[in-house]
């Protein structure tokens, strides 16, 4: 790391220069362009929800994450105050520059789980490198269960109807 003092110095050296539409010196701070004046990192859940949502708008995924998991997000969802988690069967590992995902998803029945995957691969690419800048390196996808049609939801029914 450089001395505080050095660096203080180097970013707030000033210039004069003459405007072009009025002829008059202005005083320019700093130097360089902006985008290099810092550094911007993104936490592991930031990368988790935007996958989580992108994978969830594919047709054919019906839910995210694993029997338990889906199993104790019904419950918190329904405690007053609880919100529903995005983040549900979405592990993200993010670098300076890279991310890895890990996406466990339920497919429904009938819908084609290689093209299911395809999708969910491209549109869960695509929406975290277009929000964040970070390459994604590589997403793996596990199908934990297939939704069949006649089969109820995880979530706890109301003793009353």
């Amino acid at each position: 790391m450089t001395d505080t003092g050095q660096r203080n110095t180097s970013q707030t050296m000033e210039k004069e220069s003459p405007d072009e539409t009025t002829g008059k010196a202005t005083t320019r701070r700093g130097g360089g362009d902006p985008a290099t004046r810092g550094r911007t990192t993104i936490a592991d859940g930031v990368v988790e929800k935007i996958a989580g949502l992108a994978a969830r708008d594919v047709v054919g995924v019906h839910a995210m994450g694993g029997g338990l998991a889906r199993t104790f997000g019904a419950v918190r969802d329904r405690v007053p105050g609880g919100s529903k988690s995005v983040t549900r069967g979405v592990k993200a590992e993010v670098g300076e520059v890279q991310t890895a995902l890990d996406l466990e998803i339920v497919v429904d029945y009938g819908v084609s789980i290689a093209d299911v995957a395809h999708d969910v691969r491209e549109n869960v690419i695509a929406a975290v490198e277009r929000m964040t800048g970070l390459e994604v390196v590589e997403v793996n996808i596990a199908v934990s269960d297939v939704k069949l049609p006649d089969e109820d939801e995880d979530e706890p029914q109301g003793r009353l109807q």
